[in-house]
């Protein structure tokens, strides 16, 4: 797929970082070229330096014959100035924009065919807060992932010392449950991705995922992971976008405290927030988190502009008896240091936000697509189509279906049903599978499981 990324910023790296290693023919455009001799020093892929609006540097960059635009600059216009002039100019037939501010997002006639012709827009901020909401309702998981509009849940848990399952085999999980089905899609082991069967043993420290229907997640969390007491108090580091967000869509079920240094800022929020309080000060300020009682948090988000201020800022909330903190950390290389060490959660914004454009660039029906293990992974929601005959993956029995090493059928989900996948489900036309891809090198092959044939069109 030959794909143009406007942006050379930290989605826009992330995003070409993503797509480059599954052989797509990527040019990016930014008006930085330090930015991208820094990506092209990394990465196979053409860079060209201009202005992402400008027809005649779309024109250079290859629009007239791309697959899909990809509009991730810092600058709202100039995201839908591009997806308009790639559309009307050179027809491109895919176009994806950023977009931050609420004005151009509530507004169909804004985004539609009336307005810039935008197919998809993405606001990271938006994607970060409902990812962090997520973990404050499930306070004992890793990462937690809707599917099918919510009726099934993917949550990552580790394991610990003592834990119902720890040190049985999976098949064991139905007697501890009765009544409930869900399946464990994968287990990471120190690292080493573990395909799990019903003998499969679970140790002390494995990250394990696990998929069951949305009523029934707590029940399955429990087997696996000491549940803990909800959460009731949260403060959040960094008064930008993203912590506006997350206190407007946590103050009326939480206390919510948000820390911002600025003054002007926090007037501005005060005057945004209802019931969250909302504090000038620095958050590595350790005689501020004294006396705003940290230790009687139940959760610390730190989520500034700056990736040292958050490590700083939860570390140091953590070791003032914080009980879970949770940093947002651009880089990945701190994310892969921290993650699992005093830091209880280190979110990269990038992969974060990826799935939704993912979901976008996959060959075959594509619903939804999340990003795991930090872009190693992946989780996918694709709709079957055709007949035995044009689909390799319809009308079959799980076991009898290629699926690449790694690669776990996790659950089906029929009209209103939701089915947990075992070796003897028949897959039909129109179910929505979710698929669970240890390694991303294979997606290419499972995305020819769900391509339907010529023949059946």
């Amino acid at each position: 797929m030959k794909i143009i990324i406007l942006g050379a910023g930290q989605v826009g790296a992330s995003v070409a970082e993503s797509l480059v290693s599954e052989q797509n023919d990527i040019t990016v455009v930014d008006i930085d070229p330090a930015r991208l001799r820094a990506l092209q020093d990394r990465f196979d892929l053409r860079t060209l330096v201009g202005s992402a609006s400008h027809p005649s540097v779309l024109a250079e960059a290859g629009a007239a014959d791309a697959d899909l635009l990809i509009a991730v600059t810092q600058s709202d216009e100039t995201n839908l100035v591009a997806c308009k002039v790639a559309a009307r100019m050179f027809n491109v037939p895919r176009r994806v924009a950023r977009i931050r501010a609420t004005d151009f997002l509530n507004d169909e006639k804004v985004l539609g065919p009336e307005g810039f012709e935008v197919d998809l827009s993405i606001c990271p901020e938006q994607v970060l807060t409902d990812y962090i909401v997520k973990l404050v309702e499930f306070p004992e998981a890793l990462q937690v992932l809707d599917f099918a509009d919510g009726r099934v849940s993917l949550v990552a848990v580790r394991s610990y010392m003592g834990g119902p399952l720890v040190g049985r085999q999976l098949k064991d999980l139905r007697k501890h449950i009765p009544g409930v089905d869900t399946r464990v899609v994968a287990i990471f082991r120190r690292d080493r991705a573990i395909v799990p069967d019903g003998d499969t043993v679970i140790e002390v420290d494995d990250e394990v995922f696990c998929l069951a229907p949305e009523k029934h997640i707590r029940r399955v969390m429990r087997e696996l992971r000491r549940m803990d007491r909800p959460v009731k108090r949260v403060m959040v580091a960094g008064g930008g976008n993203i912590g506006l967000r997350l206190a407007r869509a946590l103050e009326n079920d939480y206390s919510v405290r948000v820390v911002e240094h600025n003054k002007r800022r926090c007037e501005m929020l005060a005057a945004k927030v209802n019931r969250a309080l909302v504090l000038n000060g620095d958050a590595t300020d350790e005689e501020l988190l004294e006396q705003e009682n940290i230790a009687e948090m139940d959760l610390f988000v730190a989520v500034t502009n700056d990736d040292e201020h958050n490590i700083m800022s939860a570390l140091l909330a953590k070791r003032m008896g914080a009980r879970r903190v949770v940093a947002l950390i651009n880089r990945r290389s701190y994310v892969d240091l921290l993650q699992s060490g005093e830091i209880d959660i280190a979110i990269s914004p990038a992969q974060a936000t990826i799935g939704k454009l993912l979901a976008h660039v996959r060959r075959g029906d594509v619903v939804s697509v999340h990003s795991l293990r930090r872009g190693a992974a992946e989780a996918l929601e694709a709709v079957v189509h055709g007949d035995r005959e044009s689909c390799r993956v319809t009308g079959r029995r799980i076991d009898e279906i290629d699926l690449p090493a790694g690669t776990t059928i996790g659950a089906l989900v029929r009209g209103d049903e939701v089915i947990m996948a075992h070796h003897d489900s028949v897959i039909q036309a129109e179910d929505h599978v979710i698929v669970f891809v240890a390694d991303k090198k294979t997606l290419p092959r499972v995305e020819k499981l769900f391509q339907v044939g010529v023949r059946f069109l």
